[in-house]
């Protein structure tokens, strides 16, 4: 309650590990107000380091933009808005729990086709059935969510999969081919994405989800070349939840070798290398497949 906030909707949060020391600090910006920029999203106020042999911890803050509560009505999220919300905790999750020795590999600071597997692994427990009887409950009865819904919720989340991903593929490609290319000419935009297209056999009733001319993520931001790592991440975070669905959703020695070999390292060491120490083995691509409906 004695933490200084930037809004007065603003909630802070100390963090604290099992045995009592001293984590993190959270904040947590859930609700809409003017002057706010949209969507959601994790970041820091302060990274994790070492200096002088003292341990310095992160200050990590969330942020979204949910329907915000009235005088008689709390907070009532979507499912979308929920899985938003365990995502961006997940990147919280892998900020707070960081311990390296320097900012620029602290937390969230890795590859950037491994950074989203501590934020869509925890989209799992969202909607696994034993989560969702924990938070899902009728906000004015408390019935808890009933298990023919949560089989309608599961059965959609498989549908027009083989189109989704098709989609995806399309787009990730094109972005690569657009980087392959080492010779300085003129190029018509149209011909060479009609062209990867054909080369890769894409149908005429699938078409790129974005045109090369506003595709922001081909040229503009981090992603350049690197597009394809939302669904490599996905590869990673289905045969990661696996080991948890292998031994439970809850398992201790699960959960303390994802914390100690992914949310604590950072980018210290080779993320192949960490997954491997996690898993025991290499991820499996089947783990996404299976996750999509499409095996």
């Amino acid at each position: 309650k004695d933490m200084p906030v930037y809004h007065p909707d603003v909630r802070a949060f100390e963090v604290k590990d099992a045995d009592g020391k001293h984590l993190a600090v959270f904040y947590t910006d859930y609700f809409p107000r003017a002057g706010k920029r949209a969507g959601a999203w994790m970041y820091n106020f302060r990274e994790a380091y070492v200096q002088d042999g003292k341990e310095v911890r992160p200050i990590v803050y969330n942020v979204a933009n949910f329907t915000k509560p009235t005088a008689d009505t709390p907070s009532l999220l979507t499912i979308d808005e929920v899985q938003t919300l365990f995502h961006e905790f997940g990147h919280a999750l892998h900020g707070m729990l960081t311990r390296c020795h320097y900012p620029s590999v602290s937390g969230t600071s890795v590859a950037r086709d491994f950074v989203e597997l501590p934020s869509q692994i925890n989209e799992h427990w969202a909607t696994h059935p034993e989560v969702l009887k924990l938070y899902a409950k009728h906000y004015q009865t408390g019935e808890v969510i009933p298990d023919s819904l949560i089989a309608k919720m599961e059965a959609a989340s498989k549908f027009n999969q083989g189109f989704a991903t098709t989609e995806f593929l399309a787009a990730a490609i094109l972005d690569m081919r657009w980087h392959e290319i080492d010779e300085v000419e003129e190029y018509d935009v149209r011909q060479f994405e009609k062209e990867v297209a054909q080369s890769v056999g894409l149908i005429d009733e699938i078409t790129y989800r974005y045109r090369s001319t506003y595709f922001s993520h081909i040229f503009t931001n981090d992603y350049c070349a690197g597009y394809y790592s939302y669904i490599w991440a996905e590869v990673l975070d289905a045969d990661a939840f696996d080991a948890f669905k292998e031994h439970g959703i809850f398992d201790p020695a699960t959960a303390k070798a994802f914390r100690e070999n992914i949310l604590e390292k950072g980018g210290s060491e080779d993320p192949m290398k960490l997954y491997r120490q996690f898993r025991g083995a290499e991820p499996n691509p089947d783990a996404l497949l299976r996750n999509r409906g499409l095996k």
